[in-house]
Parts: structure tokens; sequence; C-alpha cells
């Protein structure tokens, strides 16, 4: 039998504003300064990974070393700064890209001093290529996903202006690396470099955090009856008006949203899940049917983040803990709590084997929490206490939990074509924090491994996603591009040189490969937003170029052969650079970029590490260069081949997802 729902209980949720607090991208403003400090960071740390070439012969000589040796430090540098992607961006999702941008900078610079002085190839590997790797990581991460949080409308503009950076850093980078080693020796370019390595600091420091916007809507019975038989997200609609930044005093009588941590976790290791699998603000506002249950800030036990399975155990529930739960009731009836755990444990089910789609996830009931985000529940802990409870009110807000975070433009999305303003998109693809991740903030808890963190890391290395076969073959894809692509950077002058060009000129050869390179992004962006432009099409048809033109690039030493191999070899590249968040999107859907950007990177990671010592064995072997720019070429050629049939196999994958699912339907009915 059910418990009657008291008086005082009726008047404490009428008095009530349920509220949300999304960051809406501002579309410029400051957000211009974030793309120049982006620009800058991209300059110089792919300047300096691209340019490491310059030094093999310096560094060969003093230690006699092999290049393939000396080569592996280098590669060892461009290979961790993408394997620690998926690390790095689980440490800017909950402490900023500010504090993570400047500590990359400081280690960088750091590991470079360390590089300067290295007595031996280990130290150098170690200094140079791990640590340094790590440092241009965390300047990396932050730099790339920053301009995607503060852009929507203009994303694809300001991503391309930021990963020209890139192409720029590859033209200037080189010669000026040249002119060092010539004055100063590798030792001191090095130490050069730390310095400016150093001045990423200054830029990161321009990453200015994003203040949410505070949207809520009344209960109070003086709202017409028309307001309050609308669904919620229209009536925050409607209240859009009356929308503040977290910067002003939130209403004593607010309460805001959080996620349920599902019941059983996909990663045992993290405890913690794929971000899919948590609901959207926009799928709790526009939902017909989800449970909702009060949380008092002050509670901290796990068991007071459970919801009621059953109305018997929420009766009990609500008998036991009186005072500190109280359910809306109006809700409840309007959906049975094990209608909704139960919709729950299918996608979870579905996420394990594969087949869980953005559809399934948006029909399925979600469990949320509501819960006080007031100033004064903690006004009587501390001076500390209340401090940061003012300045942290938007505590709980994460790039990393934006479906869209890793994706260059948003033109091409059904999602955000078909939706009205930035709030309600931004709603739709933002997932919803826990109690217990905006708790860790709010109580600066020390924690060694917070929620944020672990949250990200589960999604980006949730490798359930390799059961695809699709995406399967695109990261292999992906591993041998990254094989062949750093060799033309690391050996492209030297070869020139050995053929006799004048090292000034060799220098500028690779300069080129970066001139293309910022074109190429510039061209490709705009050309990928035309109405029927397929990105797989371009990036396959740009590797297979790019392949077969690096292994005819030594059929003539010839100063203008070898720039314009250089110039195709740079478009190419910037191609398959700038298309990998597009083609990830369309073969695996918006809701899994972020798994398929964490698992290629580290694909890449790998593959950037051994690549280039490799080729580097084959000149040792032969004595000229020429089978490692066919070993090169034959793995970006092969690359872009095994590109071809992913449109076919996507949609035969597809249909097999949902015949199992038809069949899964007429087994339970």
């Amino acid at each position: 039998m059910e418990e009657k729902k008291k008086p005082e209980d009726n008047e404490e949720i009428n008095n009530e504003r349920v509220a949300t607090y999304v960051v809406v991208p501002p579309d410029g403003g400051w957000g211009w300064v974030i793309v120049t400090a982006s620009f800058l960071c991209n300059l110089v740390v792919d300047g300096i990974v691209f340019s490491f070439g310059v030094f093999l012969n310096e560094i060969s000589q003093e230690f006699g070393v092999s290049k393939a040796q000396v080569t592996l430090a280098g590669s060892l540098l461009s290979g961790f700064y993408l394997i620690a992607g998926p690390f790095v961006s689980g440490i800017a999702n909950r402490y900023g890209f500010r504090c993570v941008s400047i500590m990359g900078s400081v280690i960088g610079s750091a590991a470079f001093v360390i590089s300067s002085f290295a007595p031996n190839m280990q130290i150098l590997f170690l200094s140079y290529g791990i640590l340094g790797g790590i440092g241009f990581g965390m300047i990396y991460v932050p730099a790339v996903i920053a301009c995607g949080f503060y852009f929507e409308r203009w994303r694809a503009l300001a991503t391309g202006i930021s990963v020209c950076g890139s192409g720029i850093g590859t033209i200037i980078m080189g010669p000026i690396t040249a002119m060092l080693i010539k004055y100063f020796g590798w030792r001191g370019t090095i130490l050069i470099q730390a310095a400016i390595i150093l001045h990423c600091a200054v830029f990161g420091g321009l990453f200015r955090p994003l203040k949410p916007v505070h949207v809520s809507v009344s209960n109070q019975s003086e709202e017409t009856e028309e307001q309050t038989n609308l669904p919620l997200l229209q009536r925050i609609k409607l209240a859009r008006d009356q929308m503040r930044t977290a910067d002003s005093t939130a209403s004593l009588e607010d309460v805001g949203l959080t996620a349920v941590q599902p019941t059983e976790v996909n990663s045992k290791i993290l405890k913690a899940n794929n971000n899919s699998l948590y609901p959207t603000a926009a799928d709790i506002l526009n939902s017909s049917s989800y449970s909702i249950s009060r949380s008092n800030h002050s509670l901290h036990s796990n068991r007071n983040h459970a919801v009621a399975r059953s109305r018997t155990e929420l009766n009990e529930l609500l008998h036991k803990n009186e005072k500190k739960h109280s359910v809306d009731y109006k809700e409840l009836k309007e959906s049975s709590p094990d209608e909704g755990l139960l919709n729950h444990e299918d996608a979870q089910r579905k996420h394990r084997t594969g087949s869980v789609t953005g559809q399934d996830l948006r029909r399925d009931s979600f469990n949320v929490r509501v819960r006080s985000r007031t100033i004064s529940e903690s006004s009587h802990k501390s001076v500390r206490s209340r401090r940061n409870t003012l300045s942290k009110i938007d505590a709980g807000v994460r790039p990393m939990y934006r479906d869209d975070i890793f994706l260059s433009s948003l033109h091409r999305l059904p999602q955000y074509t078909s939706k009205g303003s930035g709030l309600d998109y931004t709603m739709s693809v933002t997932r919803l924090p826990t109690c217990q991740d905006i708790q860790e903030e709010e109580e600066s808890k020390c924690v060694l491994c917070p929620e944020a963190f672990r949250r990200t890391l589960a999604t980006m290395l949730d490798f359930s996603l390799l059961m695809s076969p699709t995406y399967v073959l695109f990261s292999l894809a992906g591993f041998m591009t990254m094989m062949g692509l750093f060799v033309p950077f690391m050996y492209l002058a030297d070869r020139a040189v050995l053929s006799g060009i004048d090292p000034s000129m060799a220098v500028w050869i690779v300069s080129s490969i970066g001139i293309t390179n910022t074109l190429g992004r510039i061209v490709c962006g705009a050309v990928t937003g035309l109405p029927g432009m397929n990105a797989l099409v371009i990036n396959n048809v740009a590797l297979t170029v790019g392949g077969i033109a690096t292994m005819l690039s030594g059929l003539s030493q010839d100063k203008s052969y070898q720039f314009t191999y250089a110039i195709v070899f740079g478009m190419s590249i910037a191609c398959f650079a700038s298309l990998r968040s597009i083609i990830i999107v369309d073969l695996i859907g918006l809701d899994r970029l972020t798994n398929g950007f964490g698992i290629l990177l580290l694909f890449q990671g790998v593959a950037s590490v051994i690549g280039s010592p490799v080729a580097g064995m084959f000149m040792d072997l032969t004595g000229s260069y020429d089978a490692s720019f066919y070993m090169s070429g034959g793995l970006i050629l092969l690359s872009g081949v095994m590109c071809y049939p992913l449109n076919m196999m996507n949609k035969w994958e597809t249909r097999r997802r949902e015949r199992k699912q038809a069949e899964e339907e007429s087994r339970v009915v």
C-alpha cells in the first residue's frame, strides 16, 4: 500500500525550480583568443615534432650511433604525445584546459632541458622521447578540444585556423632549427627549444574556463495550466529569457539534475562506464518516463545514490529516510521505476554487445537524481567551504561529456541542423554528471582517480568498440598511415643532402610539406562542408595519391621534382588529418566519437613510434633511402586501399545489427 504524500512534501516540491547547468559556446568573443592560443600551441608542438630530422646527422656523429637509433628519440616524442591523449583528456575533463596545458608546458620544457645534457641515447630516449612526448600531449589535447568547447556555429572555421598552426610550424621550425644548430650545436638548439616550449604556458593561461548558463523553470502553482502541461524542455525554452550565468547567485530553491551511476559498470578496473550510457540533458527533459530521486548535498555514502528498484523499496526508503529523501511522486506515477531500470539495463547489454545506437539510447528511460546546488547548504561548514561553493556553483561542467567535442565541423550533423537554437543542440549532446562527480569538485576532495577522469578514460578506452569490423578496419588503416607518415619528415632532407642538394635548400623541401598541409586543411574543410561530399572517398583518394607519390619520390633528385613531391604529400596528409573525426561519426555515430577517437589515438601513437626506426633500419641495411620510402609509400597506399570497402562494410554491419535486434525483440514478445 502506497504512503500518502504529505502536504509539506507538496509545498517543498512546489517551491523548487528545476534547473540545469549547461555550457553554451559563445561562438566568438574570448573564443577567438582561445583560437589564437591554440594556433600557437600547435605551431610550437608540431613544428618541433616534424623538424626532428634536422638533428639526425649531428646527434648520430656525437654518440656514434646509426641514424635509425637517433630516429627513435623523435619517434617516441611523436608517439607518446598521441598515446597520452586519452589520459590527458581525462585530466583536462576534471581540472580544465588551463591547468593541464600549463603543466604540460613545464614538463615539456624540463624534458628538453634534461635532453640538452643527455650523456647517451638511452637518456635521450627517456627525456626527449617519453617525458617530452607526455608534456607535448598535455599541450596538444587541450589545444585541440578547447576550440570545440568554445564554438558551435563557427567551429569549422575556428578549428581550421587552430590546426593551421601545425602547418605553419612545419614551415618555419625546420629552417630555424637548422640555423640554430649551425651556431649553437644540437644541444644548444634543444635548450632554446625548451625556452620556446615554456611559452606555451602563457598560451595555455589564455584558456579561460567557460561559465555555464543556468537554465531553470519554476514548479510553483502560479504558472498557467498551459505552461505546466508542456514538456519540461519546452518550459525551459519559455524561461530562456531569464537565463543567467553561474556567476550570479542561484535561487535558494533551485534543484539541479544529475545522472545516476548505472548499476553495472563496463570497466571493472576504472569502475566507470562509457559516457554514452549516461543521459543527456535533453534526454531527461524531453522524456515522459524517467525516475527522479532527491539527493541531499550533505550525504556522501554510496547507498544514498541508489534508486529504488520497486515501489515497495521506494516506500521503505521514504519511511526510513523521510527527512533525507523526497521523491517526486508526480513523475513516478507517470512511469514505473522497474520499467526505467529495466530499459537502462537493456541499454547496457546492447552497449556491451556492440549493438547500441543513439536511437536506442533516446528511447530508453533514465534514472536521474535531483540535488540542490545552493549556497546555503554548505554555508555552515567553514570559511573555505563557503568560498569554494561560491566559486564552484558550476561544478560538474565537463568538456569531455560532450559527444561532439572532437568533431571539427557540425554542419554535416542532422542533430545540429535540426535544432532551432544553440541551447537546444548543446543540451542534446551534453551528458549529465553524477552527484558524486559534482561533490568531488565542490568539496575539493583529494581523490587519486576522480570520477571525471575515470569516466573519460572508460569512454575513450572502451575496447568493446573493437567488436565492430568496420571500426577495426578503419583503425588498422590509420595504423598503417601513421607508420608511413613520419618517414618523409624524418628522412627527406637528409636524402636530399646525400643526393647533392645544398643543406640550406634541403630543409625547405620539408617546409614545403607544411605549406601545402596548411592550404590543404583549409580546402578540405571547405569541400567536405558541401552537400553530397563523401569524406571517406576524399580520404581514400588522398591516401592513394600520397602513397604512390612517396613510392615514386626517389625517381629523380632534381630540386623541382622533390619540391613537387613535397607539395603532393603535404596535400594528402592534410586530408587525412582533417577528416578523421568526420569519418568516425559517419561510420559509428556521434555518440561513439569520443570512444573511437581515443582508441584511434593509441593505434596511431604506437605506429608513430615504430614507423621511422623501421624505415631507418632499411636504410642501414641497403645504404640507400629508396627502400625506406618504398616502405612508407606502400603503407600509406595500403591504408587508402583498406578504406575503400568501409562504406559497404558499414552498411552490412548496420543490417546485421538491425536483424539481431529484431530477433531479440521477437524472442521477448
